[in-house]
This record gives structure tokens, C-alpha cells and sequence, in this order.
């Protein structure tokens, strides 16, 4: 018997799929090729705007100090991210089992996220000095937020319904929090996981453009503060680069991780349900 032929709606998705992952690329490839043709039409100096080439050579050649500074940086990120997680969490709890609390406290979440960090990181320096921790606290600063703000809204949607089912069955505040809210708010965490993500990149960065000036930090943000000052454009646009590739991987793996971890999860309470 011969092969089934493709349906008419598979050849559409493959060719959709593959569209859909060929524009990125053209439109990647369309930006490096206006940029040299700005370059080399203009004729800029190296230390204006370099071309393409010139910033995958000076990449190639820091290519130690590249890697240095993205092990630095995300190793700052992971610890930040981690602990806006358990900060926010802990803090979200409080709120969904207290509103006084949650009325007295979150307009000071609020206003960490809508105070600029570069008005506060020099006090964050005198107080926790130029170290690692000090990186890791402006990470947590700029990404707690999302994480307070899901996780809360994620404990605090419940029906009605389900709230008066564990009443009549006699579950205390605890007991209501352990095996209903917080199994409700799981989906939450993970939507807040992934926005603080990126945030604790920048956090981590922003925090090195501080710690760097006069220590031997080697995170990227040092680097470019170093590139800057120096003049080394092509350097600089290099750790830019890296900085970016270093944020888009984050999100990717911090994507991955909590997809994973939200399918194992509906899986059991499905099988739970169904029990």
C-alpha cells in the first residue's frame, strides 16, 4: 500500500511554521545589512559606529572577558530572580490573608517599582557596599514586583464556590491556603516568573553599571561601563550584544522550566480531580 499523502491544511501549517521562523532571521539580516550600508556610505569612525564585522571582531577578541562578565551577570540574575520568587510569594500570601495589610503594604511595592533605581542604587552602595549582594538586591528591587502583583491577584481570584465548599467541610485559613489558594495561584507564579525574568537581567546589569566603578567585578555591565569611558564602540556594542543574548536565554530557560513545571502540575491535579 502506498503512503497517505499530506492532508491540504498540513502543507499551509509546515509552510506557516517555517515562515514563521524564517522572518525573524530576514528581518535580523535586513538590520545588518542597513547598518553596514550606513557605515560604509557615511563613512563613520570606528568610535562613532563601527560596522558588523568590526563588533563580531572585537567580540571574538574579548571573547574571555565576554564570558566572564555573562557568568558574572547571570549568576546575579538567577540569584535575583530567585529571590524575588520567594520574597514575592511570601509577601503575596500575607497580602491574600490580610487585607490591612495588603492596603498598607502594596503602595510601597508600588512605589519600589516606580522609584528609578539609579536614584537608590548609591544608597543601596553605602548601605550594602560594592559586592555581589548589592547586584543581587537591585535585581530583586526591579523584579519583585510582577511576582507580588500575580501571585496575590492569582490567591485572591478564587470562586466563591469552591471558598464555601472548603468552609462547610470544616478547613481552617491554613488548610484553605495550602490546598486550594496556592494550588490556584501556581499559573500566576509562572505568568510573574517569566515577566521577572528579564527584569532581573536588567536588574543585574544596572546594579554593575554601580558595583563595577573601582572593584574587580567582571560583569557585563562593568564591561561597558569600562568600553564606554574608553571609547572602544566595538567592545562596547559587542557586551550589548552579549548582555542581549544573555536576556533572551534567561527567558527561554526560565520559559521552559515553568512550562514544564505547569504541565507535571495539571497533569496531577487533573489525575487528582479524577481520583
Amino acid at each position: 500500500m502506498s503512503a497517505p499523502l499530506p492532508s491540504k491544511d498540513s502543507r499551509p501549517r509546515s509552510l506557516e511554521s517555517w515562515g514563521a521562523r524564517a522572518a525573524p532571521l530576514a528581518v535580523f539580516l535586513l538590520f545588518l545589512l542597513t547598518w553596514q550600508s550606513v557605515v560604509s556610505l557615511w563613512g563613520l569612525p570606528k568610535a562613532v559606529l563601527p560596522s558588523p564585522l568590526q563588533v563580531a571582531d572585537a567580540g571574538w577578541e574579548n571573547r574571555g572577558l565576554l564570558l566572564k562578565g555573562l557568568y558574572a551577570t547571570g549568576k546575579a540574575a538567577v540569584l535575583g530572580l530567585s529571590g524575588s520568587v520567594l520574597i514575592g510569594t511570601l509577601l503575596a500570601i500575607l497580602f491574600s490573608q490580610s487585607r490591612w495589610l495588603r492596603i498598607s503594604l502594596y503602595p510601597y511595592i508600588i512605589f519600589l517599582q516606580t522609584v528609578p533605581i539609579v536614584a537608590i542604587a548609591p544608597l543601596l552602595i553605602i548601605w550594602s557596599g560594592n559586592n555581589l549582594r548589592t547586584i543581587v538586591l537591585v535585581a530583586v528591587i526591579i523584579s519583585v514586583f510582577p511576582i507580588v502583583a500575580n501571585v496575590t491577584s492569582g490567591l485572591l481570584s478564587l470562586d466563591r464556590n469552591w471558598r464555601d465548599l472548603f468552609q462547610l467541610n470544616g478547613a481552617g485559613r491554613w488548610q484553605t491556603l495550602w490546598k486550594l489558594q496556592l494550588p490556584a495561584a501556581v499559573r500566576f507564579l509562572v505568568i510573574g516568573t517569566r515577566i521577572a525574568s528579564g527584569l532581573a537581567v536588567i536588574g543585574a546589569i544596572i546594579g554593575e553599571f554601580f558595583v563595577g566603578n573601582g572593584t574587580a567585578y567582571d560583569g557585563l555591565g562593568t564591561l561597558m561601563t569600562q568600553w564606554q569611558t574608553r571609547q572602544k564602540t566595538d567592545a562596547l556594542i559587542a557586551a550589548v550584544g552579549a548582555s542581549t543574548l544573555l536576556g533572551v536565554g534567561f527567558f527561554l530557560a526560565v520559559n521552559l522550566v515553568s512550562g514544564t513545571l505547569l504541565r507535571r502540575w495539571t497533569r496531577t491535579v487533573d489525575f487528582e480531580a479524577a481520583g
